[in-house]
């Protein structure tokens, strides 16, 4: 999902910052919310630099290809989310994109307003559907495939119409650019079908590890349902 350089350039970066401040608004308030209901300021610390190590080693270690406008990763968005809750997910993915820029690609700077929005934006959007499909009686660990496909989906699709946005912003509506646009949708659309696995598996391996409940490095909705 990152944005190559040279798609949007000049005054047109003005829209990304913006983009970015609101984004990080809402993982500010994200990780509120954890703060207050998930464990506290220690917690969210906590889990924060283990999910800024995990985005590091996502985007550097596995599998990463260029298609159309953009890169098609593995980011595992609704992992994260599942396993470490969403506050320290948003900071997870918004420091570890940062820290990449700032030590393997300097060139993905001009462009981490653009990314860091394309990756939190669908975030927010998925933690608040994630309240709506699973419900308060269910621990993430008794997740089912389609409730973990349709938070993958949220999360991919979010991503995919980020990206077309800043594209068809940067160059328009050109033959060429919408070619790209659709291609780099295609590819990153096929991720759907390996994340909700990943998710399940991780879950299935939670669940098999009790002495991890009531752990701070871990969201408590992973093992504890809601009170209803």
């Amino acid at each position: 999902m990152h944005m190559e350089p040279g798609v949007v350039t000049g005054a047109k970066l003005i829209v990304s910052y913006v983009t970015a401040v609101g984004s990080i608004g809402l993982a500010a308030k994200l990780a509120t919310d954890t703060i207050r209901h998930d464990g506290g300021i220690t917690s969210l610390a906590a889990r924060s630099v283990a999910t800024t190590a995990l985005v590091f080693g996502f985007f550097e270690v596995l599998p990463h290809y260029p298609v159309g406008v953009s890169e098609v990763h593995l980011i595992l968005g609704s992992t994260l989310f599942l396993i470490f809750g969403a506050g320290p997910a948003a900071l997870g993915l918004a420091l570890g994109l940062l820290a990449q820029g700032l030590f393997f690609a300097p060139f993905d700077l001009p462009q981490y307003g653009m990314n860091v929005t394309t990756l939190l934006v669908p975030l927010y959007a998925m933690s608040l559907l994630a309240g709506k499909i699973i419900p308060k009686r269910t621990a993430y660990t008794d997740v089912k495939y389609g409730q973990a496909l349709a938070l993958s989906t949220m999360y991919q699709a979010g991503i995919v119409t980020w990206v077309a946005f800043w594209a068809l912003y940067g160059h328009g509506f050109g033959v060429e650019n919408l070619s790209s646009v659709l291609s780099f949708g295609s590819a990153y659309m096929l991720v759907i079908v390996v994340e909700p696995l990943i998710d399940l598996a991780v879950l299935a391996i939670a669940k098999t590890m009790h002495g991890l409940k009531g752990s701070m490095l871990l969201n408590r909705r992973l093992y504890q349902a809601e009170t209803l």
